[in-house]
């Protein structure tokens, strides 16, 4: 099983940017924390990361068939990508959307995603444990768990 996980604009800038809202972990910190995490649960995690809205739909349509699932974090995009979002919702793929910080407890503009509707699930607020719960939930997705 491989899982796409899709970082967008100023993530890469991650443990330097404000700590206060996105916490002091780096991108590659992340990364590694969700390739064991992946390990664990026998499943391939493919990294990307871009500041570039192209680059983001170009990896998508090149790695979604070999993929099961995509998780992403679009930074800024979610407010207003309607590209990225036709290009997740082109896949057919199960997607969960991610964020570091609360986005309904910051600027209104924040609240609004366009990637929601298209997204299995979102998660926000709860820092790098964001993407270990979207992963964790999306393999148990994947692997058809159930309550019992």
């Amino acid at each position: 099983m491989k899982i796409l996980v899709i970082n967008g604009p100023n993530l890469n800038m991650l443990g330097k940017r404000n700590k206060a809202i996105y916490g002091d972990k780096t991108l590659p910190q992340l990364d590694a924390v969700l390739k064991k995490q992946g390990e664990r649960l026998g499943v391939d995690i493919v990294s990307f990361q871009s500041n570039s809205e192209g680059k983001i739909i170009d990896f998508i349509q090149t790695h979604s068939s070999q993929a099961d699932g995509i998780i992403i974090n679009p930074g800024a995009l979610t407010h207003y990508s309607f590209s990225l979002r036709d290009a997740l919702a082109d896949t057919g793929l199960p997607v969960i959307e991610v964020h570091l910080s609360n986005i309904y407890a910051r600027e209104d503009w924040r609240a609004e995603s366009v990637i929601a509707p298209i997204a299995k699930g979102q998660i926000s607020g709860l820092g790098w444990r964001g993407y270990v719960a979207g992963l964790r939930t999306l393999v148990g997705e994947l692997k058809g768990e159930t309550w019992e």
